[in-house]
């Protein structure tokens, strides 16, 4: 593999990478672009959209570690962090998913604070709480701090179990409730709430919440157009991948891989198993029998191409939506995403980030193409 340091290229197992502008402007561009995360169903839920990829990530990557567990989504997690800690609000939250500014409940001295009587004398040290003589609950799931030292997951694979990272938070909260259980099951449900905080005032709320946003998320997938046929194919294969690390060059037709380095911010996938917006695409498409080139130029010129002028009226579920630093211009063609109707897309947006559903972005759109 080398880098040619001049130009966005990357030579590269399969083929070439190459965006065709030098480096110094790409990074420019990809600072500046602007982009409307998490669409329709963040604002029907109320959920901000880094914490909704949060839940969606762990569940699914619970349901991947854990599959004779059953029942684990989303609605569970979100229900339960919206009332141990109103979603982080009013916490900016990292690319990374950590928390710029920690989440920490009330001293558990006994004094009925939080409706707790009981006191719970330190037991990390002030490690994780910042408390060295009472136990304070942390991050957005509200661990104690004993309970985090053996149940604390690495949710976003950076070798550390932070509570007060969503990703790692969430996930393990989705081992604590869903771990051995059917979640379908109201009554393992029910117990596994409980087990959470023995409270049934606590399970009551926490499942009034579960079931607004199952109700939110089936408002939302009946306002999208249907897909069908290869287009739906192309669609379920891309949203199995939700929450799959970005690596810059990383996959292909047959699934995420490592990518290579370096990004125009300077950040290498060689160390990351996932997929590039092109990787996503070609990955996706390949399971409806569909073989695309590599680049997201490249995939501008398969199918019947849409142009610009036709606007984002013109697209259907299943096409490639293009972005382009000159959106008439094919050869500035730098980012692909799978359009699922409703102004949405299906993508993996850049470094940091992981694959996910947000509003088309307005800045750069140069059209689609129809392949199917």
């Amino acid at each position: 593999m080398k880098r040619l340091r001049r130009w966005g290229c990357l030579t590269v197992v399969g083929g070439l990478v190459c965006v065709g502008l030098p480096l110094g402007l790409l990074a420019a561009a990809a600072h500046q672009m602007q982009e409307k995360e998490g669409g329709l169903l963040t604002k029907i839920a109320g959920v901000r959209w880094p914490m909704l990829l949060a839940y969606q990530t762990a569940a699914k990557k619970f349901q991947e570690m854990e599959p004779k567990a059953k029942g684990m989504d989303w609605s569970i997690l979100a229900g339960i962090a919206k009332v141990e800690s109103n979603h982080a609000a009013s916490r900016s939250i990292g690319d990374d998913g950590t928390l710029a500014k920690p989440i920490y409940g009330p001293r558990l001295v006994g004094d009925g604070t939080g409706g707790n009587t009981s006191r719970h004398n330190d037991t990390d040290h002030g490690r994780l709480d910042g408390d060295s003589r009472v136990e304070r609950a942390v991050g957005p799931f509200q661990f104690m701090p004993a309970t985090w030292a053996t149940t604390g997951k690495d949710g976003n694979g950076d070798g550390k179990k932070d509570p007060q990272n969503v990703y790692d938070s969430a996930l393990s909260a989705a081992y604590y409730v869903g771990k051995g259980r059917d979640l379908t099951k109201p009554d393992q449900l029910h117990a596994a709430l409980m087990s959470y905080n023995h409270s049934e005032a606590y399970v009551q709320e926490v499942t009034h919440w579960i079931e607004r946003y199952r109700a939110a998320a089936a408002t939302e997938s009946s306002s999208l157009p249907a897909a069908r046929g290869s287009a739906r194919k192309v669609i379920q294969a891309a949203q199995k991948q939700i929450g799959t690390p970005y690596s810059w060059g990383g996959g292909n037709s047959r699934g995420p891989s490592r990518g290579v380095c370096c990004s125009p911010s300077g950040t290498s996938g060689a160390s990351i198993k996932g997929f590039d917006c092109s990787g996503l695409t070609q990955y996706a498409y390949a399971r409806a029998g569909v073989k695309l080139p590599r680049t997201a130029a490249a995939q501008a010129g398969v199918g019947k191409r849409i142009p610009l002028s036709k606007g984002l009226a013109a697209l259907r579920p299943g096409d490639l939506v293009f972005f382009g630093y000159n959106p008439s211009r094919t050869a500035t063609i730098y980012h692909v995403g799978i359009y699922l109707g409703g102004g949405r897309m299906l993508n993996a947006p850049r470094p940091g980030t992981k694959v996910r559903i947000e509003q088309v972005w307005d800045r750069g759109f140069a059209g689609g193409a129809r392949v199917l």
